[in-house]
C-alpha cells in the first residue's frame, strides 16, 4: 500500500512536479508552444503535421519524442528496481537531469533546437524516476493520470468505500507542485526568457546533493 512509502516521498514528489511544471511553462511559451514534460500534445501535433506535410516540424517533433524516450532509458539503466528505497541511484539520475537542463539552457541561448531535445530528455528521465510503488502510479511530469486517480478515489468514496488519505495527499502534492511551478516558470520567463531554466536545473542539482548526504546519514 501507499502507506509503506517513506515519509520523504511527498516532499520529493512536490519538488519534482514543481520542476516539471516550471519547465513545461517555459516550453509552452518558447519551444514552438510545445509541451516538453509530457508527450500527448506533441504526439497529436506530430500527427497533424503529417497531414500538412511540414517536414521541418515533423522532424523536430520526432526529435522531441525520441529525446523523451532516451531520457527515460537513462533512468532505466540507472534504476534496476521498481522499489523505492534509499541507496538507489536517484542522486545520480537527478544530477544527470540537472546537467541536461544546464545543457539545454546553453543550447537555447546559442539558438540551437537541440536545447528542446535536451529539455525533453531531462523530463523523460525525471518521469521514469518514480513509476509504480505500492499500488500508486506516481508521475511527476504530467497530472492527467493524477486527476483521473483522484476522480476514481472520489467515486469510490461516494459509494461508501474507504479513502486512502496518504494517497490523496501525495496526489494533491503533485498537482499543487505542478501548478505552482508552472505559474513561477511563466512569471520568470517574462523577465529572464529561457535563462529561467537556471532555477529548475539548480534545484535538481541541489536535490541530488541533499539526497546523497541524507542516505549516508541514515
Amino acid at each position: 500500500m501507499i502507506s509503506t512509502l517513506p515519509k520523504w516521498v511527498e516532499t520529493g514528489a512536490w519538488l519534482l512536479a514543481f520542476i516539471a511544471g516550471f519547465i513545461n511553462a517555459i516550453g509552452l511559451l518558447s519551444f514552438e508552444h510545445q509541451s516538453v514534460s509530457h508527450l500527448s500534445g506533441t504526439a497529436t501535433l506530430l500527427g497533424a503535421q503529417v497531414i500538412t506535410q511540414n517536414t521541418t516540424l515533423i522532424w523536430h517533433l520526432l526529435g522531441v519524442l525520441l529525446s523523451f524516450v532516451i531520457g527515460a532509458a537513462m533512468a532505466g539503466l540507472l534504476l534496476s528496481s521498481a522499489s523505492l528505497k534509499l541507496g538507489r541511484h536517484y542522486d545520480t539520475a537527478l544530477m544527470l537531469e540537472s546537467l541536461l537542463l544546464f545543457a539545454a539552457l546553453w543550447q537555447l541561448n546559442s539558438g540551437s533546437i537541440y536545447g528542446h531535445f535536451l529539455a525533453s530528455a531531462a523530463c523523460g528521465l525525471q518521469n521514469a524516476l518514480a513509476t509504480t510503488y505500492s499500488g500508486a502510479i506516481i508521475r511527476t511530469t504530467h497530472v492527467t493520470g493524477i486527476f483521473t486517480d483522484l476522480g476514481i478515489m472520489l467515486g469510490k468514496y461516494l459509494k461508501g468505500e474507504g479513502l486512502d488519505k496518504r494517497k490523496a495527499k501525495l496526489f494533491l502534492c503533485i498537482i499543487s507542485g505542478f501548478i505552482i511551478g508552472g505559474a513561477l516558470g511563466a512569471g520568470l520567463f517574462k523577465s529572464f526568457g529561457v535563462n529561467a531554466l537556471l532555477l529548475p536545473a539548480s534545484i535538481c542539482g541541489l536535490m541530488a546533493l541533499v539526497y546523497r548526504i541524507f542516505r549516508k546519514t541514515v
